[in-house]
Parts: structure tokens; sequence; C-alpha cells
């Protein structure tokens, strides 16, 4: 089994002092014990090997035993994911940044139901970067996703005219598990709304290069698109060598 993994900023000192919410997870929830193996993430690629030296209340001292930096995964698979309504667009960025995701676009489309303006938009965007922090920690990533702010169509349409798309569409001719995949630099995976992706919409990316992918048969819902594609890229690619 693996070791529990907390999430500290600072991983440059050779003894950590382990406190706040994630020392109280150690000693409260998880109940760590003195000479346990642990490890400590700062979520930007840098792992420590700790060892517990002692506990106190909602605190726990560790040695750092040794560090490893984590590069990032060749190509970075950034996930282009529509709004959706309700813990559906959370869930995409849970599943999503546990197969291994590097990035997240939130993406205002024009099916999308949910809006992102003003106060509620930055609390739903609050949610899914706290969802990326915590299925990172729970699936023991050392770097977890950025989750950027969400994007119009138009700042979308430049993005894809720059970088690599593949755009999930269950009418599409080409199926991911055979188009050609970049063996480094960056990928965008873009996952439409419930409602699905419009014509014009359709029209416009591919028109700037993103290419048309299925996945299979079947139609996969907007919150586990992105994951499953995600596996079939990681697996055809080094992500997962």
């Amino acid at each position: 089994m693996t070791a529990a993994l907390f999430l500290w900023d600072d991983l440059t000192t050779d003894e950590v002092e382990l406190s706040g919410p994630e020392g109280r997870h150690a000693a409260t929830v998880r109940r760590v014990r003195v000479g346990e193996a642990v490890d400590l993430a700062d979520g930007r690629g840098t792992r420590a090997h700790c060892t517990v030296l002692s506990l106190g209340h909602d605190v726990v001292r560790l040695r750092v035993d040794a560090r490893e930096h984590e590069p990032e995964p060749a190509p970075r698979v950034l996930l282009v994911q529509a709004l959706a309504k309700g813990d559906r667009g959370e869930l995409a960025v849970e599943l999503a940044t546990e197969v291994g995701v590097d990035e997240v676009v939130p993406w205002q489309a024009e099916r999308c139901i949910v809006k992102w303006e003003g106060p509620r938009g930055e609390k739903a965007l609050g949610r899914w970067r706290s969802t990326a922090r915590e299925a990172g920690k729970q699936s023991r990533r050392a770097r977890h996703p950025v989750v950027g702010p969400w994007v119009s169509t138009d700042e979308l349409l430049a993005r894809v005219a720059t970088t690599p798309t593949l755009l999930l569409h269950e009418g599409a001719a080409a199926p991911l598990a055979s188009v050609p995949l970049p063996a480094s630099g960056d990928l965008l995976l873009v996952v439409g709304p419930e409602g699905g992706i419009t014509d014009r919409e359709l029209e416009r990316l591919t028109d700037v290069g993103a290419v048309a992918v299925r996945l299979g048969s079947s139609v996969v819902r907007t919150s586990t698109a992105g994951a499953v594609a995600l596996a079939v890229v990681s697996a055809r690619t080094s992500r997962w060598a």
C-alpha cells in the first residue's frame, strides 16, 4: 500500500511541522503513528518521503528523508470542460484529476445551462479548484492540475488555433483510439455540455484545427467523457509508460 500523502507548500526544510487542516487530517483522521512513513507533496511536482517523529494536538512533526521532483508528463493534456449543472462539473474535474489531467479549462459553451457570472461564477470556480486539489491528494499526485478561469468560445478558438486539439463528438467518424497523437507539447481535449456541442461550435472549432473524434459506439456523459478520453490518450502515449 502506498504511503499516505498530505499537502504542504514548503518542502525545502529537513523537518516539517504539519499543522492546520493537513496536520489535523494526519493526526485525527488518518491517525498516523510515530515511525510511520508518509509523503508530502507541494502540488507542483515535488514529493518528500518522510518519517513521523512526534505527534501533538492536530500537529505532526516529520523528518524529510528524501525528495524527488516529478517532471510533467508528455504530452501535457488540458481538458476543456464545458460547464455543467449541479455537481457534474466537479465530478468531471475529480475523475480527470484522478486519471492525471494537467490542466482544466472551464468552457462556457452555447448549450451550457449554468452561467459563471459575478460572485456565483467565482464560487463555482473555487469549487472546481478545491475539487482538483482534494482529488490530487486522494490519488497521491505530487503535481496537481491547474484550473484556470472560464473561457468563451472565442477565447477557446484562439487556443485551438495554436494547440493540437481533439474534440469529442458522438457523430465523429474517427475513433480516438486510432487518430495520431503528439508525443510532446500540449494537447487539448474538448468536452461539450450535456446538451451537446452545437453545429456552429463544431464548424468553428474544426475550421481552426480541432479534430472531431468519438470514444466508441455509446454516448458518454459530460462528467465522465474527459476522464475516459484522457485514459485512452495516456495509454497510447508515454504518459503511462
